[in-house]
């Protein structure tokens, strides 16, 4: 059964769903480009690895017990009983540092193994701003590169990449060919509208290939089974009173088509 949302389910951009979303939703793209670029061109997954540093003020001492007894016996009585020795404190272990890995798709050519093309599906480690947002410089060597890239953003929270002319919008796609910068195609796409199918570029002036989002998240959501637990929780970001009334009117009226039961408020 596909997503009751005509476009992006904003109940996949919660926190306990996106990582898995993200996840599956690469090698779903992955399936539908793979048919249109064979022979010539492989698609392959890659992943990237960011070490986020927690906060100064969040990190705390490791605290080291002196090791001992709590109860001293009788230098004739060791060995025949021992008293599990007490902790004199109790201390909390937190990381340094929390390690994270994104999935991404590269177009390789299949003869000489070039990297011809990028797809990266934005994540909350891409977009949060701070020291740790290294995205960025990634995505400015692909934009000095003869690489193509193809940017996706599902997720309402935080600002978007920097592009010039960008009109608001709750998602956006964009498509840069390596040959036409600094243009890049631009998809601004509202919450409640379709997810567009786009192009994928390759090598020069070869014909795209074409990207059919809606049907891969469709495809993705029926696979994962998300119909059975993503809705006890309100979407992250919240939605404004107007789209969450209209949030509410799409999932009661696909309940009734598909007599499924309300699991809005987290019962069975």
């Amino acid at each position: 059964m596909p997503s009751p949302f005509p476009g992006m389910n904003p109940y996949l951009e919660n926190p306990d769903t996106w990582l898995d979303f993200h996840e599956a939703l690469i090698p779903a793209i992955r399936a539908a480009l793979t048919p249109q670029v064979m022979p010539r061109y492989i698609v392959k997954i890659e992943q990237h690895l960011y070490v986020e540093e927690i906060d100064q003020d969040a990190r705390r001492l490791l605290g080291y017990a002196d090791v001992g007894l709590a109860e001293q016996l009788p230098r004739g009585d060791r060995g025949k009983s021992t008293a599990v020795a007490e902790p004199p404190i109790t201390v909390e272990l937190l990381p340094a540092a929390i390690t994270e890995r994104n999935s991404y798709l590269e177009i390789h050519d299949r003869q000489r193994r070039k990297v011809i093309t990028v797809i990266e599906l934005l994540s909350p480690t891409n977009k949060r701003p701070g020291p740790n947002r290294n995205y960025l410089a990634k995505r400015m060597q692909l934009l000095q590169s003869e690489v193509n890239l193809v940017e996706v953003d599902l997720l309402r929270g935080w600002a978007r990449m920097p592009a010039k002319n960008l009109p608001p919008c709750d998602y956006c796609i964009l498509v840069s060919p390596e040959g036409k910068r600094p243009a890049a195609g631009c998809w601004p796409v509202q919450l409640g509208e379709p997810l567009p199918p786009i192009p994928v570029p390759l090598h020069g002036n070869e014909e795209a290939a074409v990207l059919d989002l809606q049907a891969a998240l469709h495809e993705v959501y029926d696979q994962a089974g998300y119909g059975a637990y993503i809705y006890a929780n309100e979407p992250e970001p919240p939605l404004s009173l107007e789209h969450a009334a209209w949030a509410k009117q799409i999932l009661e009226r696909s309940r009734a088509l598909n007599q499924v039961p309300d699991r809005t408020n987290g019962t069975p």
